[in-house]
């Protein structure tokens, strides 16, 4: 969804004599923050998964032959769209073939398999990958340091780690940490916070069980939990 309003703000990007859509959007442009906050008039969010019927696609469809009130174009962002029903979906379907030029759909999912095939060989697709822990721990550095917080480096490879490929999700994590360490993540503070196990009782378990001995994997694992 937030790539979603980046695109949408790369199509109605105004600033300095720029008039025309562009992928230089380092600066803020006139619709930029008001998109990016997801409050402008002229891009509409929806979540499908609170509103799959055919009468709140006909909402939509209905105010799409209008022209953008203050920006380039009208971009309609709709996310989960694979939760839309089948009829919103064949309501869909036409606009679709024939879009009003100053109209962009943009659908996110997480379940592409769910969209019917007419719909998906009308639309450009594009896949996300998860992200590489070092990208993550890399940003999370970034973040702690603009705000000013101690941390180890091993702690943030844990955070990423534990995030799973999500920003999001590395970023939570360590907000969390940080209100429960006292603004210091530390990487026993993180495994305290988040249920982990120490490395070194995982490296013990691992000589255990290399060593044929029957009884100490089990101590060890009774310990851990």
């Amino acid at each position: 969804t937030t790539t979603a309003r980046i695109l949408a703000r790369a199509l109605n990007y105004k600033k300095d004599g720029i008039d025309q859509p562009t992928i230089d959007v380092r600066e803020e442009g006139e619709h930029c923050r008001a998109i990016m906050e997801g409050r402008h008039v002229d891009v509409i969010e929806m979540d499908a998964a609170s509103h799959t019927g055919i009468d709140n696609m006909r909402e939509i469809l209905d105010s799409v032959r209008y022209a953008p009130a203050i920006a380039r174009y009208k971009v309609y962002i709709i996310d989960e769209v694979h939760m839309l029903s089948t009829h919103a979906f064949n309501a869909l379907l036409k606009t679709l073939e024939e879009p009003p030029a100053h109209v962009y759909f943009i659908f996110a999912t997480t379940s592409p398999q769910k969209i019917p095939d007419t719909i998906k060989s009308r639309c450009q697709r594009h896949h996300f990958k998860r992200l590489e822990n070092s990208e993550i721990a890399g940003r999370l550095e970034f973040i702690c340091k603009k705000e000013k917080v101690k941390f180890e480096a091993d702690a943030l490879r844990l955070l990423a780690r534990k995030a799973d490929g999500s920003m999001r999700d590395g970023t939570s994590l360590l907000d969390q940490c940080v209100t429960a360490s006292g603004s210091n993540v530390t990487a026993t503070a993180v495994r305290g916070i988040l249920g982990l196990i120490d490395q070194e009782k995982i490296l013990a378990l691992v000589d255990a069980i290399a060593s044929g001995d029957a009884t100490s994997p089990l101590r060890l694992l009774d310990d851990a939990i």
